[in-house]
């Protein structure tokens, strides 16, 4: 990580050009995984020169598209950059190479990158070269673009939000297991945005049993998706399908399978091998892992833990599920949900209908208390997004 301590000395000014940086950085929410979001402004003389947003992985970073757009200008400007500027060669040149080469006389950063490639040293290139370097500019802002990313790079797990959709009684389904539709459709399009900014969706057998879901992104429920993304004439890109599926019961003709978009399915060891090497032929990503030791780590018959390893290995860091009440309450109880969002419709399913959340409790003084980060309307319905305090950091 850096060698030297976050700067205090900012101005008026370096907060509004870092805030563009931020805003610019966003345009690649639903394109870039799995590299961060990253913006840059390019400033000379008070007056932005450039800018630019990475927007997809393997295309030049933020910083390259705001060197390009300033020219001869980026000489003894100054450039605000969202994340600290890479110094390894990966898929593209580093950039912080870019910027000495650019004659840029100084970096405000708003944080440090804790992938180990970099971890200071871009900033130690930087100054190196004489280049002057500040960080800690919006810091917790820039955090907050990319919480999976940092989380993964420092060691942790992936960043979790789990998704529900219930009626104003808390119910999911009704007994029979019919759950469509709940919400309307201003709800339905902004599930998904959220798939959009997910590297994987996971999801458990007996929802795809039961409803043989496709969990892809769907364009046509997505009405402004050409207007969000950054080249939609380059098509949405499509998070993977993860399924937990202990014993590899997936047919071979699930939606899962044909629709567009890679999948990846969890076994234990209890899955018949003819199943696995059926599956793995038709082009599903197999896994084993461990089995779920406890009814505590239960997800349908994997255990969540290894679940995330595994995930992690395969390169995702920001993960959403759409699941049962059991699934989902397995991953509440583990303590690896971040953020809870509930769409909640102005509807009543009734007292048999099924409850969001398999998780008996006895006692008020288990109840699991949640934060409300945001809350607004979505046409009839509402989505309150919720950050659950039983979250580990692990």
């Amino acid at each position: 990580m850096s060698d030297f301590a976050a700067s205090t000395d900012f101005s008026t000014a370096d907060f509004a050009f870092m805030a563009d940086a931020l805003r610019l950085a966003a345009q690649g929410q639903y394109s870039v995984h799995p590299n961060p979001q990253v913006g840059c402004v390019i400033v000379r003389d008070g007056v932005v020169a450039g800018r630019g947003a990475h927007l997809r992985a393997g295309e030049p970073h933020a910083e390259v598209y705001a060197l390009r757009e300033a020219g001869e200008s980026a000489r003894g400007a100054t450039a605000y950059v969202t994340l600290e500027p890479c110094a390894h060669h990966g898929r593209t040149p580093p950039c912080a190479e870019a910027l000495i080469a650019a004659g840029i006389a100084e970096v405000v950063v708003a944080m440090p990158d804790a992938n180990p490639q970099v971890a200071g040293r871009g900033f130690a290139l930087l100054r190196a070269a004489g280049i002057r370097v500040r960080h800690g500019l919006l810091s917790a802002q820039a955090q907050a673009q990319n919480p999976g990313f940092h989380r993964v790079m420092a060691g942790g797990r992936p960043w979790l939000r789990a998704k529900i959709a219930l009626s104003a009684d808390g119910r999911s389904a009704m007994t029979s297991g019919e759950s469509q539709w709940i919400t309307a459709a201003p709800a339905r399009a902004d599930v998904q945005r959220w798939r959009a900014r997910s590297s994987a969706i996971i999801t458990g057998s007996g929802t795809v049993l039961a409803d043989d879901s496709s969990l892809n992104i769907r364009p046509e429920l997505w009405p402004d998706a050409s207007v969000l993304m950054p080249h939609p004439e380059r098509g949405v890109r499509q998070p993977e399908r993860v399924l937990l599926d202990s014993r590899a019961r997936l047919p071979l003709t699930a939606k899962l399978i044909a629709a567009n978009g890679s999948v990846r399915l969890l076994h234990t060891a209890q899955a018949p091998a003819e199943r696995v090497q059926a599956l793995a032929q038709a082009g599903v990503m197999m896994h084993c892992v461990a089995e779920a030791a406890s009814d505590r780590s239960a997800s349908s018959g994997v255990a969540i833990q290894a679940a995330l390893a595994a995930l992690t290995e395969a390169g995702h860091h920001t993960l959403m599920l759409e699941a049962g009440a059991t699934l989902t309450g397995a991953f509440l109880r583990a303590g690896v949900v971040d953020e809870l969002i509930v769409y909640q419709a102005p509807t009543l399913l009734g007292s048999s209908a099924r409850a969001a959340v398999t998780w008996p409790m006895q006692r008020m003084i288990e109840q699991c208390r949640l934060i409300v980060k945001d809350r607004r309307q979505l046409g009839d319905d509402t989505r309150t997004m919720y950050q659950c305090v039983l979250s580990s950091e692990e």
